[in-house]
């Protein structure tokens, strides 16, 4: 898909930038624009010239105001006649839950630079993201409690690693919203920026990855540290990060490495995640590590 009707996306200078683009609707979330993130993704992940993504959201007000609960949104919870016996049933899955399900894929780093207001999938979208980046006036809330209903998009993982089990249970106990600076203090977000400063930070860090690594060892890296940071034995990171030392060591990518080092100048990476990643990843559907 690239004729999308709800996100905007631009490739420059190895970032790539998803723009939530409903600024008339506070870019609330719908099928359509989850849809849409989740194909921007595949692209993205299969074009070896992206090293980070930024996502942010169209207008000054917010990032994201949650789930289109009008006619006009569709397709939400709240407006689904449908009624399914069989809670198996495909029907029944999140659809904020594929999307972050999806971000936690991606081949690539993900940086959130949260530009106004992010409640309820607006909020936990960003939980599956690497990087995470307000502005001074910015809002958050996990307002589920106060609508009736429970945490969604696979927030109940993500959340409590995020920020500790007793911060994620009192915001969405409470379900109020709440300031850019408490979402720092409890760990929710890297930084605080005025408004006008908040991509000209996220394309920084954006663009240090792009500059200083190897795509091949930060994909590496993303998918270790999200899936072996919750197993029940550090053995289980050691046998996967043997593995990868191994098989990186004697790759192209690292012999640039250290050749642009003691030269004293800029790396040259050739190595592509589409093509070098090391043979026995994706090892967690595989297993072939054991």
């Amino acid at each position: 898909m690239t004729d999308y009707t709800q996100i905007l996306v631009d490739k420059t200078d190895g970032i790539a930038t998803i723009t939530l683009n409903r600024p008339e609707k506070m870019n609330a979330y719908t099928r359509t624009m989850g849809e849409e993130i989740m194909a921007a993704m595949d692209d993205i992940d299969a074009d070896d010239d992206v090293r980070a993504v930024i996502f942010t959201g169209a207008g000054e007000r917010a990032f994201c105001a949650g789930a289109d609960l009008t006619p006009e949104g569709g397709g939400h919870v709240f407006s689904d006649p449908t009624q399914v016996d069989d809670l198996s049933d495909e029907r029944v899955r999140d659809g904020g839950g594929l999307l972050t399900l999806r971000l936690f894929e991606s081949k690539k780093p993900l940086i959130s630079a949260c530009n106004g207001v992010a409640v309820g999938v607006g909020s936990t979208m960003q939980l599956a993201m690497d990087i995470r980046l307000a502005a001074s006036h910015a809002r958050y809330g996990f307002v589920f409690a106060r609508r009736g209903i429970v945490p969604e998009a696979a927030s109940s993982w993500f959340l409590p690693r995020l920020v500790g089990i007793s911060q994620a249970l009192e915001w969405c106990y409470s379900g109020r919203v709440f300031d850019a600076e408490e979402a720092k203090a409890g760990g929710l977000v890297r930084s605080v920026h005025a408004p006008e400063d908040l991509m000209l930070e996220a394309r920084s860090i954006a663009r240090e990855i792009a500059a200083n690594t190897s795509a091949v060892s930060v994909s590496m890296t993303r998918a270790m540290m999200w899936r072996l940071m919750n197993t029940d034995h550090p053995m289980e990171a050691h046998k996967i990060d043997s593995r990868a030392i191994y098989r990186l060591s004697r790759g192209a990518d690292a012999k640039e490495g250290i050749a642009s080092f003691l030269e004293k100048r800029d790396p040259q990476y050739p190595g592509k995640v589409s093509e070098d990643m090391p043979d026995f990843y994706p090892w967690w559907e595989t297993r072939t590590y054991e």
